[in-house]
């Protein structure tokens, strides 16, 4: 009889604890990311970086963050054009981002280098990714369009950093 009671209380209490929650729940920021975290995150950035600019910060952990995971030729064992494909990423107009492309062949004697404005004004700030079962690489996605951005070693925890990294910078660049 005691213990009939003390569950019914216990789940009471629980229910009661839950309602109470849900407002706390509602008023969080849709995007996924809390203004406290966000903090935390810049905070980090500038201290591994050493500078006090959120926006160079961003820009240099990116481009650390392309140098790692670059899809280089020694990951792609058994295909038969294996090459280099390396991302840099640097600061344009106010509002745009520049994509540097460079593509070497196995025996680095071609090179193709392709360069990528990017408008970044009025656009979902969020970078998107797709890491397909049976490829070697994963996709990250124009922000503008949702064509592939640049392509990254299959490395999940690697993509999503990166698209963090990438959808902070976005965020800052679109202050102006």
């Amino acid at each position: 009889m005691q213990l009939r009671l003390t569950r019914k209380l216990m789940s009471a209490v629980l229910l009661a604890g839950c309602v109470a929650m849900t407002p706390g729940f509602a008023s969080e920021p849709a995007t996924g990311v809390s203004s406290a975290e966000q903090g935390r995150y810049l905070a980090e950035l500038k201290r591994l970086y050493l500078t006090q600019d959120e926006r160079q910060a961003l820009l240099a952990h990116s481009n650390d963050l392309l140098k790692t995971y670059a899809l280089r030729a020694a990951y792609q064992v058994g295909q038969a054009q294996r090459q280099d494909l390396l991302y840099q990423l640097r600061l344009g107009a106010p509002g745009e981002l520049l994509l540097r492309e460079e593509t070497r062949g196995q025996q680095e004697t071609q090179i193709a280098v392709r360069n990528q404005r990017i408008a970044l004004f009025g656009v979902d700030p969020f970078i998107r990714y797709d890491c397909p079962h049976g490829s070697i690489s994963c996709v990250l996605l124009n922000p503008v369009d949702g064509s592939p951005l640049l392509s990254i070693v299959r490395d999940h925890k690697g993509a999503a950093e990166l698209a963090k990294a990438l959808s902070f910078l976005i965020r800052n660049l679109q202050k102006g």
